[in-house]
């Protein structure tokens, strides 16, 4: 039914415009193979958005957009505190401030040839990764609060990495407004022994070369080169962000209960941002964020190291690291005015434009830069955000491929040994926790992420700066 509603609007931009209680329109970024390849449940879920009080502009579907829990996964909605708006545990995500964080290494694909086997076991070895998987910090009550109120901050302090880093990351490293009181006791266990791990799913360390360069001058601006050595981290907050989505969730089904709040799927369940709950899930929230920009510096610390015992001259520094399941508060213009919104990117990523005044000084004139990971095997590409895209979707973009089938049937299709040895032959190679969640993982089960960022580009949310192929990937 609301396939058959959509109404095209440009070469990669479509609408639904507002029946039944649907507030706004619905607004997805897609070229027509995409849009033939999305479910349904895509655009229900969309419209159910768009039903939401407070909401304004539209609801925003990405171009890598498939079901989720409550909002699509490549969702955005915005929402005005003054108008009613409401704060969705379900439109940020289990994992909360799921990222990627890319980084240079000073080193091109000359320098590393011969050695790609010994790298590999070294960042396997290194890298704490798989369900389950404990890191070597096990924090106390008080570090686990100084953690969750500092960030990537805290982990620089605690000797992980360099205060330049935090200029190369979202909201420097730090997200105010913590509030670590109102994260429960048991999402703080459950994290105790897992900041620096990658975790499992779709989490992965990957050492790529860049493959092709489509802007000379914005890399130059990122410092990529053709056939430069890159590394990408792509993991969240772990078992503190599902926790956090878990408790709130069931709170919220009952406030909106209490507010009058009808929900067409109780995975949308939200409360009004000025109520106690929006307030204590937003403070929470933060903190979640907190927690993946730590584990993410961590991370990084873990592969300079490792780069280090193979590679002495090896320099790794920040091109960018920006997260992907968060609810901020931004100022946008709506109706010629600009308003203070809390902006829900469920496996959507911020692509702010050029002259932002969040961005660090070198990149005001490029534009923030924008990961999109691939799916071990695929290429990742590096964007930048655009001026339109400001005003196209919040400076909001598409985040990775997007999964085209779901895990259960990708273990049913392949076999993780017979991916890894797939993709051996293709000269990549995998380093994985399980067979099983390799098997989930395989490129296959996943959409084309060059079709995903190419229509990404045409509808004007970003433009494409380089892309990555991968030669190592750790798996979760």
């Amino acid at each position: 039914m609301f396939a058959e509603k959509l109404q095209k609007r440009g070469e990669a931009q479509w609408t639904i415009e507002p029946f039944g209680k649907m507030r706004v329109p619905v607004t997805v970024f897609a070229d027509e193979g995409l849009i033939r390849q999305m479910d349904e449940q895509v655009y229900q879920q969309a419209a159910n958005v768009a039903a939401l009080p407070g909401i304004v502009k539209a609801s925003y579907a990405m171009p890598d957009a498939h079901w989720g829990y409550g909002f699509p996964i490549g969702g955005v909605g915005a929402f005005d505190p003054d108008e009613g708006g409401v704060i969705s545990a379900g439109g940020v995500g289990f994992d909360i401030a799921c990222g990627v964080r890319a980084l240079r290494t000073g080193l091109t694909l000359d320098n590393i040839k011969g050695n790609e086997k010994e790298l590999a076991d070294v960042l396997a070895r290194r890298i704490p990764a798989g369900v389950g998987s404990e890191g070597k910090l096990r924090l106390s009550s008080l570090e686990m609060d100084e953690m969750l109120q500092g960030g990537a901050l805290w982990a620089v302090e605690q000797g992980y990495g360099q205060r330049r880093d935090l200029q190369r990351i979202e909201e420097n490293g730090r997200m105010l407004g913590a509030e670590p009181r109102y994260v429960s006791d048991h999402a703080k266990q459950r994290q105790e022994r897992e900041v620096g791990t990658l975790g499992s799913g779709n989490h992965y360390l990957e050492v790529q070369r860049v493959s092709a360069i489509y802007n000379e001058d914005l890399a130059g601006a990122f410092g990529v080169g053709l056939n430069d050595i890159t590394v990408m981290i792509h993991c969240g907050s772990r078992g503190l962000g599902h926790q956090i989505a878990t408790d709130y969730l069931a709170r919220m089904i009952k406030v909106a209960r209490e507010q009058g709040i009808e929900l067409a799927d109780k995975d949308l369940a939200c409360a009004p941002i000025q109520s106690e709950v929006g307030r204590q899930y937003y403070g929470a929230m933060c903190a979640g964020i907190n927690c993946a920009l730590a584990n993410r510096q961590v991370l990084t610390h873990l592969t300079r190291e490792a780069f280090a015992t193979i590679f002495p001259r090896a320099h790794l520094t920040l091109i960018y690291d920006v997260s992907h399941n968060t609810c901020k508060v931004e100022e946008h213009e709506i109706d010629g005015k600009r308003k203070k919104l809390y902006v829900h990117r469920k496996g959507a990523t911020r692509a702010f434009g050029p002259g932002h005044s969040s961005l660090p000084e070198d990149l005001q004139a490029s534009g923030q830069p924008v990961l999109i990971g691939g799916t071990m095997g695929t290429a990742s590409f590096i964007l930048a955000g655009t001026e339109a895209g400001m005003t196209l979707a919040f400076g909001s973009c598409c985040h990775g491929a997007g999964r085209a089938m779901s895990r259960s049937q990708a273990t049913k299709r392949w076999h993780g040994k017979d991916v890894v040895m797939h993709l051996a032959q293709k000269g990549i190679i995998i380093k994985g926790a399980s067979p099983r969640g390799i098997a989930e993982e395989a490129p296959g089960a996943y959409k084309d992420v060059t079709a995903v960022v190419d229509a990404t580009e045409v509808a004007g949310l970003a433009r494409k700066v380089a892309r990555l192929e991968p030669l190592i990937c750790v798996k979760g």
